[in-house]
């Protein structure tokens, strides 16, 4: 392999890790093994630090190839808990808000989520990585400032029940670059007339890339170990 003439590489990104770790991870064994100080290496579509799955890490020249496959459609599984909601929309900070529940059945949850495929739009959570004039909206949200965030326009091409046991649902979803789960989550718990949060999220498929075929970065020391 040709680390410097560039090579792609799949990842499946542990719980815990932000993305920044499984790049930087990759980059320092990557370049011990071929004794070299520096090497580009770029990923091509931020986890979350809670959400685990298919990472694209790319070296060398092929860093050139991020774009195309941040382009590509990526399926997600979603655990996601209805009643109650977060300020991120996840687990990264505390329940700020309880909802009705009692009112949901599954049918109802059933044809919510049809109302959810196609084209639509989406306002992406003030904890997030979006830029408000010149500056991350996480940071002006962590300073306890109010976050105005337009509606983006993106595809859901497939989302699917997998289990209601409530107050959790999971839903598979096959969507676009630029949605966000957790803003899903969030329109999701409103138009069921109640509230709800992102419990668990793992990238199941970006493009043709699925998660069974990803390297476990805490494997990649001895992975590497035996690359030519």
């Amino acid at each position: 392999m040709d680390f410097k003439e560039g090579e792609i590489l799949y990842f499946d990104k542990p719980l815990g890790w932000t993305s920044f770790k499984v790049v930087g991870h990759a980059r320092y064994h990557i370049c011990r093994h071929i004794g070299e100080k520096k090497l580009k290496v770029g990923h091509a579509g931020t986890l979350d630090p809670l959400a685990t799955g298919v990472m694209i890490v790319c070296t060398g020249k092929a860093t050139k190839r991020i774009e195309e496959f941040q382009g590509h459609t990526k399926e997600y599984v979603a655990t996601i808990r209805l009643g109650a909601t977060t300020p991120s929309f996840d687990l990264e900070h505390e329940i700020d808000a309880t909802y009705p529940t009692e009112h949901i059945t599954q049918e109802m949850v059933e044809e919510t989520l049809k109302r959810f495929v196609g084209c639509i739009e989406q306002v992406p959570p003030a904890f997030s990585a979006c830029m408000v004039n010149g500056k991350r909206a996480y940071d002006l949200a962590r300073k306890g400032q109010e976050v105005e965030l337009k509606a983006k326009t993106l595809v859901i091409d497939e989302i699917e029940l997998l289990e209601y046991a409530m107050p959790d649902i999971k839903v598979r979803v096959v969507c676009s670059k630029g949605t966000y789960i957790r803003a899903l989550a969030r329109d999701i718990g409103q138009a069921l007339q109640s509230g709800a949060h992102l419990i668990a999220l793992r990238r199941t498929r970006v493009g043709d890339v699925r998660v069974e075929q990803c390297l476990n970065p805490l494997e990649f020391k001895e992975w590497i170990a035996n690359v030519e």
